[in-house]
């Protein structure tokens, strides 16, 4: 056989190959179902009213100034706030 029919041979082969099994798409599993536990939000990051970093909310220091309580990253934004140094 020459080089030019084994050419032609592979490329048909290939051509019959794609069309037969090309439409043959995997089918996909089904979607799981979604829970109330894996879209909930786990934290909500809060912002640091002296230094603007964000924290874990679970994670933050909490202090209540003016009927409203407020969250930081550390000890020292929290009595930096409260001093009235960190408030713009």
């Amino acid at each position: 056989m020459s080089p030019l029919r084994i050419i032609v041979l592979a490329a048909l082969c290939y051509i019959l190959y794609r069309l037969l099994f090309a439409g043959k798409k995997k089918e996909k599993p089904p979607p799981r179902p979604v829970s109330s536990s894996s879209t909930a939000v786990q934290d909500v990051l809060v912002e640091d009213p002296v230094c603007h970093t964000y924290v874990p909310q679970k994670q933050a220091i909490r202090a209540a100034k003016d009927g409203k309580i407020y969250y930081f990253c550390s000890e020292k934004c929290c009595q930096t706030f409260l001093a009235g140094k960190g408030e713009k």
